[in-house]
């Protein structure tokens, strides 16, 4: 084992046992403990236990070099931490052990596929950092890195292809081979997504440009995943410098789903339909896993580049997972709800039905930080429509963060204005949900995080807030009449 990577372990010897068990981290999120994660990595299957790595720097919460970070779990609720699993300490990846994916092979070992980035001067004088797909194969908590290594860079790119925007390689089994999907940027500088196929998992070779986005969707489109759902094939990729759209897409980094159908022949997705993954601020860099019930659960990083600057200094660690979330399609559209097993953390079930809102009302028992809750929204009154609706959260006399529907525009705002940032960041968004007679919200909340979903797992969006955890009312307004019910849980880990 090489320095680089002794020294994180070491590090994580020293510090994390004492900051897991703080009251600082949030309870149901996963964080690093300490220091600074951003992308999910290696979500895969292992010996019958989920396990996770995410794009990690132990020493600061700050973005340094990329390490990668290593937890494992059963039900995707509780993790067990693991050592450190990768560190840039080689030539081909002395800048950064970047984004990728991992898959249990025939033979038991666990193979991780990531990007090696090494910085290099050009003759115009400025450090472009090239990357290169490389391999690592160990026993679930040691790895070794291939001899072999880099097994796929710039030659093996098609005609214009980037060697410097080259990067976030997701494999996976399917008809006999292995596949990955690498995220690159061509020669008309937008964003596309390439195929390569294997026989054996070490050696590989170009198949197809998959899809590409002819500078539609953003730039370059990283941290790919392809699967198929229900009978369609889906994409799911986080394109750079997106551009706004309507309410669907908003500008800087941002997520994109493709639901289509997959020419075999061609090795091309033909799209059907294309929506935003998220809807809220605080959401990047997916990663999905088939579990052996047949479910295909996703998790990604919670949080943005563009609020990335905006951290609370008291904490030992930046940035955390979203919940991971069971995916279907329906009616053409990408459907996402929490995981069934978050069930099993349950307590303390308080319901309320047709409670008439017209002004602002708390509801006794109705409160809390660490909750599970839903709330179904109808008219109040048969011949008009309220105005909005407004549920108020992380509530005391300074801090607030509220969820407003609006039905004249079919719009959901979620507003963190006052959610207890340290720095003037985004602080709302707007997004479209369909018109129906009863609006349904599911609200799951934890220390530092609250995570939306509309009308079954029709839209989701995900926020970051730092309000203190002593804001814990919650109360409902309405300008017009609604009627709402209730049903509220307390979320317990232990």
């Amino acid at each position: 084992m090489k320095d680089t990577l002794q020294k994180a372990r070491a590090f994580e010897r020293k510090y994390l046992p004492a900051l897991l068990g703080s009251e600082l981290q949030p309870r149901f999120h996963l964080t690093g403990g300490v220091g600074w994660i951003n992308d999910p990595n290696g979500f895969s299957l292992y010996k019958g236990e989920y396990h996770l790595f995410f794009q990690y720097y132990p020493y600061d919460i700050n973005w340094g070099p990329m390490h990668w970070g290593h937890v494992k779990t059963r039900d995707f609720i509780h993790w067990d931490r693991l050592p450190c699993a990768l560190a840039p300490d080689a030539p081909y990846d002395k800048n950064g052990c970047f984004s990728g994916g991992a898959i249990e092979l025939p033979d038991g070992r666990h193979l991780l596929m990531y990007t090696g980035v090494r910085n290099v001067r050009r003759s115009n004088g400025l450090v472009a950092g090239f990357q290169t797909q490389c391999l690592a194969v160990g026993d679930g908590e040691n790895y070794e890195k291939l001899p072999t290594n880099p097994v796929l860079d710039a030659n093996d790119l098609p005609e214009g292809g980037s060697a410097i925007d080259f990067r976030d390689p997701k494999i996976w089994f399917e008809d006999g081979k292995y596949w990955c999907v690498v995220g690159n940027r061509p020669a008309d500088g937008s964003g596309s997504i390439l195929l390569f196929e294997s026989d054996d998992a070490f050696t590989w070779r170009y198949a197809s440009t998959l899809a590409s986005c002819h500078n539609q969707f953003g730039k370059m489109w990283e941290c790919p995943d392809f699967f198929e759902l229900d009978g369609k094939r889906v994409l799911l990729t986080s394109p750079q410098d997106m551009t706004s759209m309507g309410l669907e897409f908003h500008p800087g980094n941002s997520t994109l789903c493709i639901i289509g159908e997959y020419d075999r022949e061609a090795k091309h997705l033909l799209r059907d339909n294309i929506q935003a993954i998220d809807y809220g601020t605080d959401f990047y860099a997916t990663q999905t896993v088939l579990t052996p019930d047949g479910r295909r659960v996703m998790i990604a990083w919670m949080q943005n580049w563009e609020t990335a600057g905006s951290k609370l200094k008291e904490l030992p660690f930046f940035g955390q997972m979203t919940l991971p979330r069971e995916l279907h399609v329906r009616n053409g559209r990408l459907i996402q709800n929490p995981v069934r097993e978050l069930e099993a953390c349950r307590r303390l079930k308080i319901s309320y039905k047709d409670v008439m809102i017209t002004q602002e009302t708390n509801l006794q028992g109705v409160s809390g930080r660490f909750l599970d809750m839903t709330v179904k929204v109808r008219p109040g009154n048969k011949n008009s429509m309220y105005r909005y609706f407004r549920i108020n959260l992380a509530k005391d006399g300074e801090c607030v963060t509220t969820i407003r529907h609006k039905p004249e525009n079919n719009t959901l705002r979620v507003d963190r204005s006052r959610s207890g940032f340290p720095h003037d960041i985004i602080t709302s968004r707007d997004f479209p949900v369909s018109a129906y007679d009863e609006l349904k919200l599911r609200i799951v909340m934890d220390r530092y995080s609250l995570e939306v979903f509309v009308n079954d797992g029709e839209q989701a969006a995900s926020f970051v807030i730092y309000t203190p955890v002593s804001a814990d009312s919650i109360s409902f307004s309405c300008d017009g009449a609604a009627i709402i019910d209730v049903e509220k849980y307390e979320l317990e880990t232990e």
